[in-house]
């Protein structure tokens, strides 16, 4: 799916191909575990497993239903990954005696309650990729110094659409009723794909502008966006490449209430110095919507979704960056961590300046 890229350098040229050897996942915990109460919390590493086939095998082996089983995220299948489930404690002797190739329970502990989707801080990444030219090594370099300064934007990454990467043009026809889903899981998945899809595209539009107010001058820019000068100085005088939009819904960062953006120079600080970050819209009932001259973009990638929709942070601040080069197997080797729901083949994608797809050739 084509999209812009925030950052300015030329494309970088770089193989990756993703699997347990080259991408590595750890689950970073929303909180500390109490160590008692009725759930076993077991930590466990997986190997070219996906995290349903993980929560399968492990129900079948106990003969019980998966939705015994909680884990906070969902894990790529072609990758080595390390993640908390939970399970009655009632089944901690028999999973003693577990055993399989793939998956090795690492450590145990107890808790109150059940682990649920979404109860994660993030995801911490070790990703390498290869043949890369010493030239293209100082490129990556000075790339990931751009996006730990300022950041980077938020998409959905190409797993969100499917093997074909089709799946939001049926989400699409099931959300405008064109077609019938009976299966409510894959009913889900495929109008998520769609909203996934439009907020892409608005988060295309909105570095599009900032491109724009970037390289035009004021005068410019009149009559190419349709907002007035006073607006478009204001733009002018932000620092950050995302350009915030007067009437932008705003999210403390990393996490926290909502509130509009009203233009003034002290959200425009609070957003560099991450205490804030936009979002984008994710459409669906019950959903805030942007104001003012944010919601003149916004408008054009609203549906109608008889789904709740919420909002999604547009843009986010990787943490804890490292890159490594070894020159000698022409490696490059990168550590960060990103939130929960945000894409490590997203943050390679703007290194790259290019789409990476899964076992990329």
């Amino acid at each position: 799916m084509d999209r812009l890229y925030a950052l300015d350098h030329a494309p970088i040229d770089f193989h990756f191909r993703q699997n347990p050897n080259d991408f590595v996942v750890k689950e970073l915990p929303l909180y500390e575990f109490s160590g008692e109460g009725e759930h076993l919390v077991l930590y466990i590493r997986k190997k070219n497993l996906s995290t349903f086939e993980l929560v399968g095998i492990i129900a079948r082996y106990l003969g019980i239903k998966q939705k015994e089983i909680g884990y906070a995220g969902l894990k790529d299948k072609h990758a080595l990954t390390y993640q908390y489930i939970s399970l009655p404690r009632k089944y901690e002797e028999r999973m003693n005696d577990f055993e399989h190739p793939n998956i090795k329970i690492l450590e145990k502990t107890y808790h109150n309650n059940k682990i649920r989707m979404g109860h994660l801080k993030g995801n911490r990444f070790f990703i390498r990729v290869k043949k890369v030219s010493p030239t293209a090594a100082l490129k990556i370099q000075e790339a990931l110094g751009k996006i730990e300064e300022m950041g980077m934007p938020n998409f959905f990454g190409y797993q969100r659409f499917g093997n074909d990467g089709q799946n939001h043009i049926l989400g699409e026809l099931i959300a405008k009723g064109e077609k019938k889903e009976r299966n409510p899981k894959l009913r889900k998945l495929l109008v998520s794909a769609y909203q996934s899809h439009l907020f892409n595209l608005w988060l295309s539009k909105r570095i599009e502008i900032s491109k724009l107010v970037a390289n035009f001058s004021v005068s410019e820019l009149e009559p190419l966006l349709n907002f007035p000068r006073n607006e478009l100085e204001k733009l002018k005088k932000q620092n950050h490449i995302f350009k915030l939009l007067s009437g932008d819904v705003m999210q403390h960062y990393p996490h926290g209430r909502l509130f509009e953006f009203d233009g003034s120079e002290e959200e425009v600080r609070r957003f560099l110095e991450r205490e804030t970050a936009p979002t984008g819209l994710l459409s669906g009932k019950r959903a805030k919507l942007a104001g003012e001259y944010a919601w003149l973009v916004e408008k054009d990638f609203v549906q109608e979704i008889a789904t709740d929709g919420q909002r999604r942070y547009a843009w986010i601040f990787p943490e804890d960056i490292e890159g490594r080069y070894i020159e000698e197997e022409a490696w490059f080797e990168f550590n960060f961590s990103l939130p929960k729901g945000s894409y490590a083949t997203v943050f390679l994608e703007e290194i790259a300046k290019k789409e990476i797809r899964q076992n990329d050739e």
